[in-house]
């Protein structure tokens, strides 16, 4: 499932230094949008962020709604990717596993995306009326229907709810960007190290492939 941004950049030629300066702007952004939202962050301190010019930021994109969303669009395909290409014909085991540590890993290397998707949606998802209207029901139901056929393989136990399973995937995962002060003050950390995003990978995958009735 992907959000559709197209008409919110400017259409201009591909290339290596527009995918460099992107990339440059859209880390930038996701910057000054954690930090003060989306009503709050300004081009011109996007711009500052990411010593560039501001009229490069808006020769890259129409505006901050636009730029908003290619955040948004950025952090939605990291999550969504791997899951959208699972088959009935593919091993739960394999799928949910490796699931798991990529959304560990996202929360890892990019708190602060997974943060602003947190606080998009806290708000009501305000910008992302279009993303959750254009096929998202279609795209989420086509994801359940999948783990159905594996309970009907006997792949996975008949007694979970697959809808309940996919909301444990994303939100166990995504605590860790979303809430790790509160993860850090608890463990006594300034910081989470690469062990602790291990371990939090093997954990949950231990207890949700167990869960589901999963061997392996």
């Amino acid at each position: 499932m992907t959000l559709n941004v197209a008409s919110h950049r400017n259409e201009k030629p591909a290339g290596d230094i527009r995918q460099r300066n992107e990339k440059l702007i859209i880390a930038a952004a996701e910057q000054e949008f954690a930090s003060f939202g989306f009503k709050g962050a300004s081009m011109r301190e996007i711009a500052k962020r990411a010593d560039l010019p501001k009229a490069n930021i808006h020769y890259y994109f129409k505006n901050k709604l636009g730029l908003y969303l290619a955040v948004l669009s950025d952090i939605i395909d990291l999550w969504d990717g791997p899951f959208s290409r699972m088959t009935a014909a593919d091993d739960p085991a394999d799928v949910l596993s490796s699931y798991l540590q990529q959304k560990i890993e996202f929360s890892w290397q990019h708190p602060l995306a997974s943060r602003i998707f947190a606080s998009e949606i806290i708000s009501g998802g305000p910008n992302l009326e279009g993303y959750f209207n254009e096929g998202y029901v279609e795209w989420f139901n086509g994801r359940v229907n999948v783990i159905r056929e594996w309970q009907t393989q006997g792949k996975i136990d008949s007694a979970i709810a697959p809808e309940h399973l996919i909301f444990l995937l994303w939100s166990s995962t995504q605590h860790y960007a979303d809430f790790k002060f509160q993860i850090t003050s608890a463990l006594s950390k300034t910081d989470l190290s690469e062990q602790d995003y291990s371990a939090a990978a093997a954990t949950l995958t231990h207890i949700i492939l167990k869960g589901c009735g999963i061997r392996g």
